[in-house]
């Protein structure tokens, strides 16, 4: 199976282009605010609470999602080009760096709204996977996070004219590699996306002591991010990180694994002492 060819521009206007990824984010940040609003009420929000948090997450999950790629994955190239971290339109965002900026916006907004920071976290949650769904759907559109090489009836034939795949196989000079990679944004999208959703979603259906949702999503993205990255070619210029297999993105979800865990265990600890 062969790739399939997607122009990045849907169509455009003059110098006005609207891409699939761009595209993609709208739809994150749409679907956060339709789930939310069907919480809302039950959770003691007001729709305009809810339409402010996804606004303050948006802009938090953007500027650290590009801060987090620059230090996390180009440091060196920031050392030599300062001012590559405000050139957005260059690419390049991490989903760790994202969620730190998130954070910092919830935590900004809780203060602001009166909430507690985990009463924040807990219901902004299970708004999140179905945006990492349609995050990866924009990578896989673009022609980005290549897979490694597989001979799995699921794996796709990749045009070396892409850039992803020059940076990682150089001696591609043909139309196509001479081999199947996994297409794994589309196993990401289906694991961060659809599978996290429905653990989460499912499991805040009820209330549950604080904490104990943002834990959840914290060990579930952490382990299926870190599962799923084995069939995804590590970034050329990193390469492995340590043990000839391990990579950024599963090194810097192991913290959120065990900090998730750890949530996991106050939460209950706290409700078995109020009970």
């Amino acid at each position: 199976m062969h790739y399939p060819t997607i122009d990045p521009i849907i169509f455009s206007f003059g110098p006005v282009a609207i891409r699939w990824y761009g595209l993609a984010y709208l739809a994150a940040f749409g679907c956060a605010w339709w789930l939310g609003q069907r919480r809302a009420d039950p959770a003691g929000w007001t729709h305009q609470q809810v339409s402010d948090l996804v606004f303050y997450g948006a802009l938090g999950a953007v500027l650290g999602g590009r801060v987090g790629y620059v230090l996390f994955y180009g440091f060196e190239r920031l050392l030599t080009d300062p001012l590559w971290l405000i050139r957005f339109w260059d690419g390049g965002m991490s989903f760790h760096g994202g969620l730190l900026g998130a954070l910092a916006a919830l935590w900004w907004f809780g203060r602001a709204s009166g909430r507690g920071f985990f009463q924040m976290t807990d219901f902004a949650a299970p708004l999140v996977p179905t945006g990492l769904g349609f995050g990866r759907l924009g990578n896989f559109a673009n022609m980005e996070l290549p897979g490694r090489a597989t001979d799995s009836i699921f794996g796709m034939i990749y045009p070396c004219g892409a850039d992803t795949i020059r940076r990682i196989d150089p001696l591609c000079t043909g139309q196509w590699e001479e081999f199947a990679r996994h297409p794994s944004p589309l196993y990401q999208a289906f694991a961060e996306g659809l599978v996290l959703f429905l653990i989460v979603w499912l499991y805040t259906a009820k209330p549950r002591p604080t904490g104990g949702a943002s834990g959840v999503f914290l060990v579930g993205y952490g382990c299926m991010r870190f599962s799923t990255e084995f069939a995804r070619e590590p970034d050329a210029h990193l390469g492995f990180i340590a043990f000839d297999w391990l990579t950024m993105g599963q090194l810097l979800s192991l913290p959120m694994v065990a900090f998730g865990i750890f949530l996991i265990w106050w939460a209950s600890t706290r409700m078995a002492e109020k009970s």
